[in-house]
């Protein structure tokens, strides 16, 4: 992994937009050199090293202290598998020694209250939204600290399409619910770094202001490699693949995950 800022900055971007440090911590370059990994070895992971990726993950910071996340640590290969089975198209999952299912916890708060003979009050969307970002940034932290070991990691937000499946199979009670999966292990080989869109387009600063976004486009759809176009089955085909803008739009017009809020009001979960 290379060290240099401008090399960094590069591949990120594609370009070099701004003049970085000339030198910057290995922290920082092993974060901005951050890829995901879709080929494992079957290596395990020793458990003195998961244990310590788990307490980087607990290191990340929490709304109020609350804690409001449980991270199911899977290494059963046959969970594994049936999760890599439901979803279907990421075979990966099946490589990986260890899946990891980050979750917001309402139930521990609920618990805390009664044990302290408080009436817990805040079944609300405040709360929802709390949770989900204490579990994003615990796996965020993971991740960063798994990439700093030399292990690859890759995000499966596809947990969320199975959740009746899952719940049951990992015992999650009422008040719990998935956020992302995240397979974990050894790299057989480090996949390209995946260009991120311009800051201008991104970065807001003072005020909100997606003016640029038009002109932005053609250039950043130019750094990124033609990908399978999404729901060919509804949208039609395009052998010659897609651009990232394309792709996105044909994702975000076909409704996702419908049953989902239906699901997390069944388990106790309110959104108003």
């Amino acid at each position: 992994m290379t060290t240099d800022p401008a090399a960094l900055i590069r591949a990120r971007y594609g370009a070099l937009p701004f003049d970085p440090p000339q030198e910057i911590a290995p922290g920082l370059a092993a974060i901005l050199d951050r890829r995901v990994t879709r080929r494992y070895r079957p290596d395990p992971v020793p458990e003195p090293l998961l244990q310590t990726l788990l307490a980087a993950a607990q290191s990340a910071p929490s709304k109020s202290d609350l804690q409001q996340y449980s991270i199911i640590l899977i290494q059963d290969p046959a969970k594994i598998a049936a999760i890599a089975d439901w979803i279907g198209s990421m075979p990966w999952i099946k490589d990986a020694p260890v899946f990891l299912l980050f979750c917001g916890d309402i139930r521990r708060g609920r618990r805390l209250c009664e044990l302290q003979g408080r009436e817990h009050v805040n079944d609300n969307v405040d709360t929802f939204i709390n949770a989900t970002a204490d579990a994003a940034l615990a796996m965020a932290h993971l991740i960063m600290a798994a990439d700093a070991a030399g292990l690859g990691t890759c995000p499966i937000s596809y947990v969320r399409n199975h959740v009746e499946k899952i719940g049951p199979m990992l015992a999650l009670p009422k008040g719990v619910f998935p956020v992302a999966g995240l397979t974990l292990g050894w790299p057989v080989e480090r996949n390209r770094i995946s260009p991120r869109l311009p800051q201008s387009v991104v970065v807001h600063r003072e005020r909100y202001d997606d003016s640029g976004l038009e002109a932005a486009l053609p250039g950043y759809d130019a750094l990124r490699l033609p990908a399978k176009p999404r729901y060919p089955e509804i949208l039609g085909p395009k052998p010659e693949g897609c651009v990232w803008s394309e792709n996105a739009a044909r994702q975000l017009s076909v409704p996702e995950r419908f049953g989902l809020r239906t699901w997390l009001r069944l388990r106790g979960i309110s959104l108003d």
